[in-house]
């Protein structure tokens, strides 16, 4: 049972240890050496673990009202300590990203936006003392310099954060999920495809070594770091298919094998004028034998013969690729305009998100779904996570079924019928 205590005065006791009385019966008090000093009445209660707690208050009620709200949270279980949420966020932050089961480029990202966006902001405070007002005004803050996705990146890592600080008892709500706060939302958008004469001029545009990367790339939809990864062992030239196993990724410095995107293999069906482009390409320039480490740096090696390599005989670095070999492509192809140079002489492309390597999954998507191919067959060979995610970035792809549509229901509801004749 709870109970308030007195700090200012405290009962006299007699001889045998009990407390004095006046002639009217009143306990005699006497001031502590606290007296007059601080709030004067300490609410007393026990927590679930049987623990005895205590918080100073100035007046009697607010401190009889406290005792008894706890002991009947604690009976409800829905008790909370309110010492709880002294703890600063930095530190709680640090031992988030130390928990975190992810895959090292996932974990690295994870760590540079909280190192650049989060902690600046929030690692010295207490959590308690993050308020939804505050979280808001920092989004609004971080959008006005940074992209939505990376806004969005942060928010969460923040959420999560505040999500294992609740977990733990130094907060009773998470601040960061309150419905005040709005992460910025992405311009919409639609993807545009490049025609079949712009992706013909893009391989064509590629050097004898490098052109049959694009090449698979438009007839397969794969992935950039698919294709730098994709080794002799993995096209079956009898099926006609390409296995998507791999990728190649930088984590830091390094280079490793990976599961592709999702963590998902999958088999892309392949054309049969790409299945002789490969061939030719193999017979020209032998595979490479490459070895990296699997998913992390210190992971075990894994060797692989791939079908595209660098100068140097080493794999391909997607950044020495997009500046010497992509970009100066897609200049003889008329897709984007010659380059610049800067004060150092190094040439100056103006590329926009549209001119990346993706372009050639959104032409891959576009002839698929011109030619009938459903969302969920596409969202297979294209290894997203789900038919959704196709459908968010090609919907709009879809040839029209306008036509279609009225033509079924004329056929059904509004064909001549027999006429009865005679009365019947």
């Amino acid at each position: 049972m709870g109970y308030t205590k007195d700090l200012w005065f405290r009962p006299v006791k007699g001889p045998d240890g009990k407390a004095v009385k006046d002639d009217r019966g009143k306990t005699v008090k006497e001031k502590t050496a606290r007296h007059g000093k601080g709030k004067r009445w300490l609410a007393n209660w026990r927590d679930p673990d049987n623990a005895e707690k205590s918080q100073a208050f100035t007046t009697q009620a607010a401190a009889d009202r406290h005792w008894r709200a706890m002991e009947t949270d604690r009976e409800r279980g829905d008790y909370f300590d309110p010492r709880a949420g002294k703890v600063v966020f930095g530190d709680l932050g640090k031992r988030w990203l130390a928990s975190r089961v992810v895959d090292p480029a996932t974990l690295a990202r994870y760590e540079s936006t909280y190192r650049l966006h989060i902690e600046p902001a929030f690692g010295r405070r207490q959590v308690k003392g993050i308020r939804p007002s505050q979280v808001q005004a920092w989004v609004g803050k971080l959008a006005d310099v940074q992209a939505p996705g990376t806004v969005r990146i942060a928010l969460f890592i923040l959420r999560s954060i505040l999500d294992l600080a609740a977990a733990d008892g130094e907060v009773k709500v998470n601040a960061a999920k309150s419905a005040i706060i709005q992460p910025p939302k992405s311009p919409s958008r639609e993807v545009q495809a490049w025609s079949d004469d712009q992706v013909h001029e893009i391989i064509s545009g590629h050097p004898a070594l490098f052109r049959a990367l694009p090449l698979v790339g438009a007839a397969c939809g794969m992935r950039r770091g698919e294709l730098f990864g994709l080794a002799l062992e993995d096209i079956d030239f009898e099926e006609e298919v390409i296995r998507v196993r791999r990728q190649i990724k930088r984590i830091g410095r390094n280079y490793v094998f990976a599961l592709p995107k999702n963590d998902r293999e999958r088999t892309a069906p392949l054309p049969s004028w790409a299945a002789q482009a490969i061939r030719v390409h193999k017979d020209d320039y032998e595979p490479l034998a490459c070895s990296l480490p699997w998913e992390r740096p210190d992971g075990k090696l894994r060797t692989h013969n791939l079908l595209f390599r660098w100068t140097d005989d080493r794999h391909i670095r997607a950044n020495l690729f997009e500046k010497l070999v992509w970009k100066p492509a897609l200049v003889r192809a008329g897709i984007i305009p010659a380059p610049t140079r800067d004060r150092w002489g190094c040439p100056k492309y103006e590329v926009g998100r549209d001119e990346g390597m993706h372009g050639l999954r959104h032409y891959y998507a576009s002839v698929m779904l011109a030619d009938g191919v459903s969302i969920k067959e596409l969202a297979d060979y294209l290894g997203h996570a789900d038919a959704a995610t196709t459908l968010k970035y090609y919907a709009h792809m879809l040839p029209s079924s306008h036509e279609r549509a009225r033509q079924a229901m004329d056929r059904r509801m509004f064909r001549p019928r027999a006429v009865a004749v005679g009365g019947v």
